[in-house]
């Protein structure tokens, strides 16, 4: 019980929150888009079951991904995905992902829909999140991703519009969320077990790498920034 009163465990609930709010600020969207066709008085059910049947999806998966991640050379390549998503994060593509939502007049239907949207679209959220479990250090991972998960649920919820709002108004959130990506993948690569015997196991390079990792990602997605801010509508 002590292990889940340190700082490096509110530390990664922290994170957890964080990722699961920027990454899954879709969710809102699509929860919004397949209920919208209920019944008034099935709307409720539909967001309701709809969300919980994606969180428990989503936990399965995430219990999935730390077991793979004790596999050689996974962290590493989990490291090169958080990073990508990451840069995707401050330099989104114009693309609209909800275009092939489908809506639904049944319950059954649209909560479905909703459980197979949210799976196609939390994979980022998947590694991100069982990185960030790892990386407290403690013994209860899923412990630590079911308790962060369960109090991102009424933010995403409840709070989406808002969160988006703020989104909006203020962009730094936006750029500090990618590079908490960055630092993650940082710290994600130096604790993989293939390049274990070949980096200094001490803080200091640990943090270097967040460091260098967050950085990463700052200087990707601005550039790219720059570059579709450049280039001619075509």
């Amino acid at each position: 019980m002590e292990e889940f009163l340190t700082p490096h465990f509110w530390v990664a609930v922290g994170q957890i929150i964080m990722i699961d709010i920027l990454l899954g600020g879709d969710n809102a969207v699509v929860i919004a888009l397949a209920c919208r066709k209920l019944p008034d008085n099935q709307r409720t059910k539909g967001i309701v079951w709809g969300t919980v049947g994606a969180i428990v999806l989503r936990i399965i998966l995430i219990a999935f991904a730390l077991a793979l991640l004790q596999i050689p050379y996974l962290k590493f390549i989990g490291a090169l995905l958080l990073l990508w998503i990451g840069v995707k994060l401050i330099a989104p593509d114009d693309e609209d992902e909800h275009g092939n939502i489908q809506s639904s007049d049944k319950l059954w239907t649209a909560i479905k829909t909703v459980i197979v949207a949210d799976l196609v679209m939390s994979i980022d959220n998947v590694v991100a999140i069982a990185a960030a479990a790892q990386g407290a250090g403690e013994k209860h991972e899923l412990a630590l991703v079911i308790f962060g998960l369960l109090v991102s649920i009424p933010i995403i919820v409840g709070g989406s519009q808002i969160i988006l709002r703020l989104m909006d108004r203020f962009p730094i959130i936006i750029t500090l969320g990618g590079m908490l990506l960055g630092w993650i993948a940082g710290t994600m690569a130096h604790t993989d077990p293939a390049l274990v015997p070949w980096l200094p196991q001490d803080r200091t390079w640990h943090y270097a790498l967040g460091v260098a990792g967050a950085l990463l990602v700052l200087v990707i997605g601005k550039w790219l920034q720059r570059r579709r801010a450049a280039a001619p509508a075509g």
